[in-house]
């Protein structure tokens, strides 16, 4: 098969194994975002999260991570679910951690996916990746066309919005690369306005990770700070709201994976059963979740300061 071949099975494989959209890039050196990053790392805006301050030449070299790595192949596995808790009061948690954790299923998909490559274009060396190592995720899926950075730095494809999981092959095989597209936010503040800690800088396109909601209820380990009080919206893992608010996500359809289904009682739980959760009503609505990252006493904490 010639090049223009090879790319087309990379991306049909792609799709037929359930990627909802695939984008290609050269593998080189990130150096406009290799700057961005320092300087939003030099703001302390990664918090407490001080891996993403680790590897960073590899975060912004393919190579490095796969030796003569040609091609970063980006794709996006759509997690959307319109269902919402039954009970308006109960303590929230975003979409993506409804199911089962998304790295055991598409991991899965991708070690499927170069298998597939292997056997039939021939010996493809590289290495899969999603949300689990030093890569630029969400910079390589800009790049390779399949959305624009939002105002509230999440990725957003023009006709399927942003509730999407990022995934990566590097491999060492040459292909077609596609192009980045235009930014679509025009004169849009949605999730500017409606961030409660104003982690959005007010332009746009720059969040302190040390503020967003996500991170005080998932990533940081200590107390969430008192200046947060009555400012959580009632989320108790992750937050959805600068997606909720995004007008991209009009376009945004129920995903068809099955394994990120809900637990049948979690959006039945009331409050009350939410603030009385036990050990073992945790590890029975959130067995193979990703909420167990936070773990049972992080997620009590979470759920008595939102009551402030």
């Amino acid at each position: 098969m010639n090049t223009a071949k090879i790319t087309s099975f990379v991306r049909q494989t792609a799709f037929n194994l359930g990627f909802s959209q695939v984008g290609i890039s050269r593998a080189e050196f990130m150096e406009p975002e290799a700057k961005q990053l320092e300087k939003w790392l030099n703001q302390n805006y990664h918090g407490k999260m001080a891996y993403l301050a680790n590897h960073f030449d590899k975060r912004l070299d393919p190579t490095l991570l796969v030796p003569g790595a040609k091609s970063v192949v980006s794709l996006l596995f759509n997690y959307h679910n319109p269902e919402v808790q039954e009970d308006p009061d109960a303590p929230k948690i975003a979409q993506y951690a409804y199911g089962k954790d998304y790295h055991f299923i598409i991991k899965k998909i991708l070690k499927e996916y170069l298998q597939i490559l292997n056997e039939e274009i021939g010996e493809v060396n590289g290495r899969c990746f999603v949300d689990s190592a030093p890569v630029m995720e969400r910079d390589w899926a800009k790049r390779s066309g399949l959305g624009w950075v939002g105002k509230n730095t999440l990725l957003i494809h023009p006709k399927a919005g942003s509730y999407f999981f990022l995934a990566e092959l590097i491999i060492d095989l040459e292909l077609e690369p596609d192009h980045p597209i235009k930014d679509h936010c025009g004169t849009c503040t949605r999730c500017i306005d409606a961030c409660p800690t104003e982690a959005i800088s007010p332009s746009g396109y720059v969040m302190d990770g040390s503020k967003c909601i996500s991170y005080l209820t998932i990533e940081l380990k200590e107390n969430i700070p008192e200046e947060f009080a009555g400012k959580m919206d009632n989320w108790m893992f992750g937050c959805d709201i600068c997606q909720q608010v995004c007008p991209w996500n009009r376009f945004s359809k129920k995903h068809n994976e099955p394994e990120l289904e809900p637990h049948p009682d979690l959006l039945k739980m009331k409050k009350s059963e939410w603030e009385e959760i036990t050990k073992d009503v945790f590890n029975r609505i959130f067995k193979k979740s990703a909420v167990k990252r936070a773990g049972l006493n992080k997620l009590k904490e979470t759920i008595n300061f939102i009551k402030k």
